[in-house]
């Protein structure tokens, strides 16, 4: 009796459990965690993204540039020509006796080919090996930041997953209008590297007379004021600071103008940076760059510590919310370059439930009728396993959030079929062995221990499958996955457990009805 209670007890209470949690989806109340519909099903937007993993390299070489930078001036290191030249740079020490020092620094940063000449010139760029990890790492961050962005802008259940080695799917649910999607677009594309440089405040005169090939042998870099692209600013090559160094940014507004600007603060490391730059470089100008150009550049008339800043320019509030939002999530390590856009319309996904609802319905009550009609009441017993298998599926779903697609809804149609199979075959040994004469409990005992083998070995290799394309599908592969791998797992429990705490509940009931036509389908 203890064994049967504890058998009933847990079917009972994973039943409450499917029919509580998967209510308010089949109701789309507001109570209760819901299942979120995939692109496909309620239309939305796809994007096709291409990572320039180029850049990733470039931008390796001027972090590591603005390293050197930063620790030679801290340790009084005389070097000149500092210069970035697409995958490598180059700079001249002055003092032979710090080189062993200057090596020793250098020797920390991993993946480095360091080519120094008898005169003290310094060639630094990446290993073959670490340009092909900084490649593959830069399409990694690139997902993780558009999935913080796309989080933060309060889209449900956006799907950001890589395809390949430098290409990345997009796909967001719900967005309908054109105003939603241009933002999401803009949020998901914005570079968002702030980058804090010095003004040449010495050949500033010259920049009108420059070309960018010229300014760049002179060590620095001309770049266009945000407000207004006829002036133009010379400034260092080798920032400052990046916007790695960025841990919060905030959307306020200026106190005199009520225009919007971007409060961002920097970590302890920046803030020791920033306050360092600004306590030696009393009277010289600051440029703040977003994106490759200047939007601010004020003069330093002391040393600024505390490791905040402020961005100002002619922002709308929902384009200083965006910039906002990127710098908290982080730069992306390289450009993103739109590749395919498609717009998916929800009569697509309409069609698409219709048809899905109606091919789960139409299956499910087919299995129902032939259970009952081939098994009898067997077959209802199966059937009661079989709806309770159904709410499994989708409290598990709503419970974790999970979004459901259209590959994933015919995961749950043919959950219908693999859910009654276990109990076909339970069914089928109880009637084998009722027919050799056996007594009714002995036929349901040695049916659920003969047919244990079989059932396990079918869902058990089956689920190995699911997981394995869960591990390595993208997207609609993933729903199909998970649906199928939670059917398995609800049809063992109800298969297995549920009904043979039923049989053994109505054991006595059946023995003494003689008619076994009636329970189990047997002459």
């Amino acid at each position: 009796m203890q064994f049967l209670n504890y058998r009933l007890v847990i079917f009972a209470l994973v039943t409450i459990f499917g029919i509580v949690f998967s209510i308010p989806s089949f109701l789309q109340t507001d109570d209760g965690k819901k299942i979120s519909l995939g692109l496909d099903l309620q239309g939305g937007l796809h994007m096709l993204l291409g990572v320039e993993t180029q850049k990733a390299v470039e931008g390796k070489i001027k972090s590591i540039a603005a390293t050197v930078k930063y620790y030679t001036d801290n340790e009084d290191m005389l070097i000149e020509d500092l210069t970035i030249q697409k995958e490598q740079l180059s700079f001249i020490l002055l003092d032979n006796d710090e080189s062993s020092k200057l090596d020793t620094m250098l020797a920390e940063i991993k993946g480095l080919e360091i080519d120094k000449s008898s005169e003290l010139i310094y060639t630094i760029k990446l290993t073959p090996v670490e340009v092909e990890i900084v490649k593959d790492m830069a399409v990694g961050q690139a997902v993780e930041t558009i999935r913080n962005r796309l989080d933060q802008f309060g889209l449900a259940e956006p799907s950001v997953t890589r395809q390949g080695k430098v290409d990345i799917v997009v796909e967001l649910p719900g967005i309908k209008t054109p105003e939603e999607e241009q933002r999401a677009r803009e949020l998901i594309a914005k570079p968002a590297n702030l980058e804090l440089m010095e003004v040449d405040e010495l050949k500033s005169d010259q920049v009108y007379n420059l070309t960018d090939e010229e300014a760049q042998e002179m060590g620095n870099l001309i770049l266009e004021d945000t407000n207004d692209p006829q002036i133009k600013y010379l400034v260092k090559q080798i920032p400052i600071l990046t916007g790695s160094q960025v841990v919060d940014a905030k959307v306020a507004f200026d106190q005199q103008t009520n225009s919007p600007i971007i409060n961002f603060t920097l970590s302890t490391f920046g803030a020791k940076v920033f306050g360092d730059f600004t306590s030696r470089s009393i009277g010289k100008r600051l440029a703040v760059v977003l994106d490759g150009k200047v939007f601010s550049a004020p003069n330093i008339r002391e040393r600024i510590g505390g490791g905040s800043g402020q961005i100002s320019g002619n922002f709308t509030v929902n384009e200083a919310g965006n910039v906002a939002i990127a710098l908290r999530s982080g730069a992306l390590p390289a450009p993103v370059l739109m590749l395919e856009k498609r717009s998916v319309g929800p009569s697509l996904g309409a069609d698409s439930i219709n048809a899905s609802m109606f091919a789960l319905i139409s299956g499910f009550l087919l299995v129902v009728v032939f259970m009952v009609i081939y098994y009898g009441r067997a077959g209802m017993i199966s059937n009661v396993a079989l709806v309770t298998n159904l709410f499994i599926i989708i409290a598990v779903m709503a419970m974790f959030g999970a979004t459901l697609t259209l590959p994933g809804m015919a995961g749950i149609v043919l959950t219908v079929g693999m859910a009654v199979d276990a109990n076909v075959i339970i069914n089928e040994r109880i009637r084998e062995l009722l027919k050799q004469g056996k007594s009714v409990h002995k036929a349901v005992e040695n049916g659920y221990a003969n047919a244990m083998s079989a059932i396990l070995d079918a869902n058990v290799t089956t689920l190995l499958v699911a997981v394995i394309l869960y591990v390595y599908g993208t997207g609609p592969i993933k729903g199909f996955a998970i649906t199928i791998s939670i059917g398995i797992l609800a049809s063992m429990i109800t298969a297995i457990l549920g009904t043979h705490g039923i049989y053994e509940a109505l054991l006595s009931k059946i023995a003494k009805d003689k008619n076994l036509k009636k329970w189990f389908g047997v002459n």
